[in-house]
């Protein structure tokens, strides 16, 4: 038995077998250690070929810099040669940079030096110094100009087999924005701020940086400028003590000190004396105002903290006028047809879109007001009515809308009173510019929304002297004084503006007084056949005196009689015929019968009808109307007007076919001196002086309306030392506007109690409109229209 044989056998088996599994297992290492160098060498290239690529568009970013900064405008020339010397040494260091890192040989470089401690170094340290010289000089730290990128094999791949941001283009993007940054407080870009160049840089730069936007820091007020609008905003509150306008501007002066001194060095610099205007400091605090609330972003809608004006649609660049009134043909009184009037003259200029909104009567009422038992079925018929008067009138079709509120007439106070809020009637799309014919009348029992929040501008017009009506009746003094002075406090609440027809009427806050009532055109037309009649020498005027009024005691109707009982003698044989109904007519009438005054008592009638044409004497006593519109029409058909001298007919006494008197004396003359003579045609400046053309540009110059109509921000904005604008802060509201608001809170708390609301006089019932107003005019229920907890009742 050969056992040793055997063995040796398989000694030799076993070894061969050793021998070949350490082949087999270091060939698979070398296989695996290949693979990883080769997907090593692969990320290496590409990461090469992307460096070569951001290079490349770097170098494209210069370029276009450079390129764009080609001055197409005129600079000082030393500013302009420094900037493109910068910019044309700059241009060889970017040359070379993309030469030396844009080279084919830069994957192999890359390669050969990423060892296992190898790093890979961009030198930036040519454009560092460049910049660094031709813009800073010395710059307190020195830009870091090797951007290291260690290759370390675990770093270079995550988890997803991707890279992050490349270390030197965010260093880069880094040092660009601390060079923005630090380029504003540089001297070289001190000057400027204007340079298109330096613009273009800045423009450059933020687009390669990408930063946002950083908002500039205000500071807030400081103690003396607090003060200081604290003291010119009690201007009227400090008149009151004494102090006067001026002392208030030089305290204001004093404590805004500091922009004192930065007006007067503004007037040196540009070789201006260095004077102070008070205007100006008031503007630079405005300013200051305004930029330490824009910073805060602090706004609201309408009032408050920041009035920021409601935007109306004017897309077709037309602005909204609304016409509101309280009362409407065919009652044929001043607030139903010079409203009318202003409405289509205003249209007619077709630069802003014109609203007429007029009071809807029930039925009932319509009988009770209208004359010749006139009534209308629906709003549309009423619409259509008035329509068809005023183009008979005015010769051309008037462009506007007419809208109704519902009111109802009341028999003691003889007018109409809103029922409701008025001010819902017109949208919110077209709440631009509001006028109110009668303010103080429409505003009594007005519980709903203040006109000033809803309108951008609010103009009233005071048409009734109401104070000369209410001292007729009984505790007549007392009334007047109450009425007085919520007449005041309802038009200063609800108004911007207020224009008076004379001074006849109450003085009120924001007032001015000027007459913006015209005449009919077909008076003035009937004036030019008259003197034409003359001219050929016809007889134009064939009757005496007359008189055309509502038969009622306040309009006149007392002061005739007792001029005509007292100096009956006086005027023996004198005739005057009298025109005219109304609630007093049958006691005036009796009054004149029972005094045995030769008064020939007629039924109402058109001013302008034919029958009136002959009279040669228009004799109007009254002295309780605002602007007497019968005499304006008489003067313009060419009569003698004989009337009183008094505030009222003030507008007229320029005319010489106006002859006033001063005492009952006088009256008697002058009546005298009308009937000897004959009247004077009238110029053609005394024409245009009493036609609606006259009065309606009147009425946009004292209203302020052509500043609004042209887009102008007088007032509201003011203008910046950059030549923007900016909107002038009234964050902070004067004694008066917080007054004003008071006012209007309180009387519209007050307006929504009932028995508050009867106890002065309301008609019942008008704080909201009824169901037959509803039912005619197409409205929701005011329970619907404006529910009370979201419930409806």
């Amino acid at each position: 038995m050969n056992f040793p044989a055997m063995n040796n056998g398989r000694q030799t088996q076993t070894a061969a077998n050793s021998s070949s599994s350490a082949f087999s297992f270091i060939s698979k290492g070398w296989r695996e250690v290949r693979d990883s160098a080769d997907a090593d060498l692969r990320l290496m290239k590409d990461r090469a070929n992307s460096f070569k690529n951001i290079a490349a568009s770097f170098d494209r970013e210069i370029e276009n810099l450079i390129n764009s900064a080609t001055p197409t405008f005129t600079v000082p020339p030393i500013r302009q040669s420094s900037e493109i010397e910068f910019m044309k040494k700059l241009h060889p260091k970017i040359s070379e940079f993309r030469r030396v890192y844009s080279a084919p040989e830069i994957s192999r470089k890359v390669m050969e030096k990423c060892g296992p401690r190898a790093n890979l170094g961009i030198d930036l340290s040519r454009i560092r110094s460049t910049i660094a010289a031709e813009v800073y000089g010395t710059m307190e730290e020195d830009m870091k100009g090797i951007i290291e990128f260690n290759k370390v094999r675990s770093e270079k791949l995550n988890e997803e087999g991707q890279f992050g941001e490349w270390e030197p283009i965010r260093v880069l993007k880094t040092r660009f924005r601390e060079f923005e940054k630090k380029n504003s407080t540089v001297e070289i870009f001190a000057g400027f701020k204007n340079n298109e160049i330096v613009e273009k840089v800045k423009s450059s730069l933020k687009a390669i940086c990408k930063e946002p936007q950083e908002s500039k820091e205000v500071p807030p007020l400081d103690v003396p400028e607090l003060l200081a609008v604290l003291v010119r905003q009690s201007g009227l509150f400090l008149d009151q003590f004494g102090i006067r306008r001026n002392l208030c501007d030089k305290i204001v002066e004093n404590l805004c000190s500091k922009r004192k001194n930065q007006l007067v060095l503004r007037s040196l610099v540009a070789g201006e004396p260095p004077a102070v205007d008070p205007d100006k400091i008031n503007d630079e605090l405005d300013l200051r105002i305004a930029s330490v609330l824009q910073s805060t972003g602090h706004c609201s809608e309408s009032g408050g903290s920041w009035t920021d004006f409601m935007k109306p649609d004017v897309t077709d660049g037309k602005r909204h006028v609304a016409i509101v009134t309280t009362a409407s043909l065919p009652w044929m009184t001043g607030t139903a047809v010079n409203p009318l009037f202003r409405a289509a003259y205003l249209a007619k200029s077709e630069k802003q879109k014109v609203t007429l909104l007029v009071p809807w009567l029930c039925r009932s009422d319509q009988e009770l007001v209208y004359p010749n038992n006139l009534t209308f079925c629906s709003p549309e018929e009423q619409e259509n009515y008035i329509r068809d008067w005023l183009e008979e009138r005015v010769g051309f079709k008037a462009d506007f809308r007419i809208s109704f509120y519902p009111g109802k007439f009341s028999r003691e106070r003889r007018s109409i009173i809103p029922a409701g809020d008025t001010s819902q009637f017109i949208p919110s799309k077209d709440a631009d510019i509001a006028i109110l014919e009668e303010p103080e009348h429409l505003n009594w029992y007005h519980h709903g929304k203040r006109w000033t929040d809803k309108f951008n501008h609010v103009v009233g017009i005071v048409h009734t002297n109401y104070l000369e009506y209410i001292k007729r009746e009984k505790n007549g003094a007392l009334q007047a004084f109450f009425v007085k002075h919520i007449n005041n406090l309802v038009t200063r609440a609800h108004c911007h503006k207020v224009l008076r027809l004379s001074a006849a009427t109450q003085d009120m806050p924001k007032s001015v007084i000027c007459n913006v009532h015209g005449v009919n055109p077909k008076f003035l037309k009937i004036g030019e056949k008259v003197a034409a009649e003359r001219e050929l020498g016809q007889q134009a005027f064939s009757k005496g005196a007359y008189f055309l009024g509502k038969m009622v005691w306040a309009k006149g109707y007392k002061e005739l009689i007792d001029l005509l009982a007292k100096h009956k003698n006086d005027l023996d044989g004198f005739k005057l015929d009298v025109y005219g109904n109304g609630e007093d007519a049958h006691e005036v009438q009796s009054t004149a019968k029972r005094l045995d005054l030769n008064l020939n008592f007629q039924k109402g009638r058109d001013h302008a009808d034919d029958s009136l044409h002959g009279y040669k004497v228009f004799i109007n006593p009254s002295v309780s109307d605002v602007l007497c519109t019968a005499t304006a029409e008489a003067l313009a058909m060419g009569k003698f007007v004989v009337c009183a001298d008094h505030p009222s007919n003030e507008f007229f006494s320029s005319f010489p076919n106006c002859l006033t008197y001063k005492s009952p004396e006088d009256f008697v003359a002058k009546v005298k001196e009308a009937l000897a003579n004959e009247p004077q045609p009238l110029t053609p400046e005394q024409r245009y002086n009493l036609s609606w053309e006259a009065a309606t540009k009147r009425f946009i110059e004292y209203s302020e309306l052509d500043r609004i109509l042209n887009n102008e921000h007088s007032g509201t904005m003011v203008r910046k030392s950059n030549g923007k604008l900016i909107a002038r802060s009234v964050s902070m509201p004067t004694l008066s506007e917080m007054v004003d608001g008071g006012i209007a809170f309180a009387h519209y708390c007050l307006t929504g109690n009932e028995f508050l609301r009867l106890c002065t006089g309301a008609i019942p019932g008008t704080r909201d409109y009824g169901r037959q107003q509803c039912k005619d005019l197409h409205l929701l229920p005011p329970q619907v229209e404006s529910p009370i907890y979201g419930c409806y009742l």
